[in-house]
């Protein structure tokens, strides 16, 4: 028989220790890599169906290999003659031996010749790069969110390679300020955006201009904001250009935008440097949505905010000569303060807001008197009240219309009883025309739309929440017509629709 004696062999160790502090990875991925190797070369000698493994001595390099032969209980199907025997046959060879258990048989060492030797390099090189993958892809997920450094490796179709060291990432070009260049050599900061376990390896992507490359960036100048003492609550850029950024301090003796600023504007300014001159706006946060939006709005002054919470939209008047100011150039002031404040904003001037109001009210003012039938004077007093339609008189409270001022109970009474009977005539026969119609209960019980509308869809082909659902903001607006509603009014009844339907339910659960 051979000789199976193990042969020290501290020239593995030595290997070992030097991969692993070349690659970064720990010595005993790489002496696996290795084990992995030399059992692929046992397999290769002795036959692939054989269960060979191989052990490195961790002490002194001392490679072992012996065969394996797993003990199966005698009703178990054998899959593998080679590596499996059952419990019967095994005891014959040793009387201790039950299912579960494995017959070693040492196998003498192998000597590698030019083929095999080079197919375990492969082996060990490819699960070395592995273990390296693994490590860089743990190492650098840990930092997603953070700032990381690097030089500028080569620029590829514009996008940059960036060195950081221990592993390489893209900063693709349009996550890059506009009309900034780097070179070759170059120093870069950038924002760690993601990282992504891919077939070639762990791809890094990185961003500057992602708004919380901002935010980090003041984290770091601003030791306020390190310490949390002072937060940023939103962040929002329009990169190279201009930024908003609301920040707001638990400290109420603490100034978060004169902080943020710093002496002289030398904490702003340091930010700035690194964003290539992009104009920086610090705001006070506030927990009150009208008071945050006219922060938000600066330098333009702000007359009159009116909030419609449920479609978390809001109107803004300012005086007719600031408008532009309001709006900025290309509307980059107020598409900042939207996103940074979360919400839509609609911007009027003071004679906008005078004449609309003034349209709505004769709008309103003239629908009272058809529906009513009463004079001008008794329905402008139900618009002033806040009255906007016949249903609202229909079914408030009667004290609500007999407390206006020159309306008795009689008087109240006989204006909900005529409005009550409007109501049911016009429900009736909607119900007549959307039966001919054949429109879709789905639709008819769709909250945000009337019955008006619903019967002007529904001679354009629209009779179900599914076809609602379909519809692009501006093909709506066609139907109903410019004054009915805005384009966002539009936009979010159609979203609710497909929400209400489900479409998004598995983008939901993916994210």
């Amino acid at each position: 028989m051979e000789n199976t004696a193990a042969l020290p062999r501290p020239e593995l160790l030595q290997v070992a220790d030097a991969v692993a502090r070349d690659k970064g990875i720990d010595r005993d991925e790489v002496l696996a890599a290795m084990e992995f190797a030399i059992q692929k070369a046992g397999r290769s000698k002795y036959g692939q169906e054989h269960d060979i493994r191989a052990t490195i001595s961790r002490k002194d390099g001392a490679i072992t290999m012996a065969r394996y032969i797993e003990v199966v209980p005698d009703d178990a199907e054998i899959e593998n003659e080679a590596a499996q025997i059952t419990e019967t046959k095994a005891r014959k060879k040793d009387k201790s031996l039950k299912a579960g258990d494995f017959i070693v048989d040492p196998l003498p060492p192998i000597d590698f010749g030019r083929i095999a030797a080079q197919t375990a390099k492969q082996v060990i090189v490819q699960k070395v790069r592995d273990a390296e993958r693994i490590r860089q892809y743990n190492e650098y997920k840990d930092k997603i969110g953070e700032i990381v450094n690097g030089v500028v490796k080569r620029v590829e179709s514009g996008s940059i390679i960036v060195d950081m060291g221990r592993a390489e990432a893209v900063l693709r070009w349009d996550e890059l300020i506009p009309r900034e260049q780097f070179h070759n050599g170059d120093r870069i900061r950038a924002y760690l955006m993601d990282v992504r376990q891919e077939q070639r390896g762990p791809q890094i992507f990185l961003s500057r201009t992602h708004p919380q490359f901002m935010a980090k960036l003041f984290t770091q100048e601003v030791p306020e904001i390190y310490d949390g003492v002072i937060e940023i609550k939103a962040v929002a850029r329009d990169p190279g250009s201009r930024a908003k950024m609301a920040v707001v301090a638990s400290d109420s003796s603490i100034d978060p935008v004169g902080a943020c600023v710093g002496m002289r504007g030398v904490r702003v300014q340091a930010v700035v440097n690194e964003l290539q001159g992009e104009k920086v706006d610090i705001i006070q946060w506030s927990p009150d949505p009208a008071t945050f939006i006219v922060n938000a709005l600066a330098p333009a002054e702000v007359v009159k905010v009116v909030l419609d919470e449920e479609a978390h939209r809001m109107e803004v008047v300012v005086p007719d000569e600031q408008l532009s100011l309001a709006i900025g150039r290309r509307g980059q002031n107020v598409r900042l303060a939207s996103q940074v404040t979360g919400w839509y904003i609609d911007i009027l001037t003071e004679a906008e807001e005078s004449e609309r109001r003034q349209s709505e009210v004769k709008v309103r003012t003239q629908l009272f008197m058809d529906a009513l039938d009463v004079d001008d004077v008794i329905a402008h007093l139900l618009v002033a009240e806040g009255f906007t339609s016949v249903g609202e008189v229909a079914f408030v409270p009667l004290a609500e219309i007999s407390s206006i001022e020159g309306f008795d109970e009689d008087i109240a009474t006989e204006l909900q009883n005529r409005a009550k009977a409007y109501v049911e005539k016009q429900n009736a026969e909607f119900a007549v025309r959307s039966k001919e119609l054949g429109v879709d209960a789905s639709l008819i019980g769709f909250e945000g739309l009337d019955q008006g509308m619903i019967v002007k869809m529904a001679e354009k082909g629209v009779k179900t929440l599914d076809d609602f659902a379909d519809l692009a903001s501006d093909e709506l607006l066609d139907i109903l017509g410019k004054n009915v509603m805005t384009a966002h009014d539009a936009d979010a009844l159609i979203m609710k629709a497909r929400e209400k339907l489900g479409w998004f339910a598995d983008d939901g659960k993916e994210a």
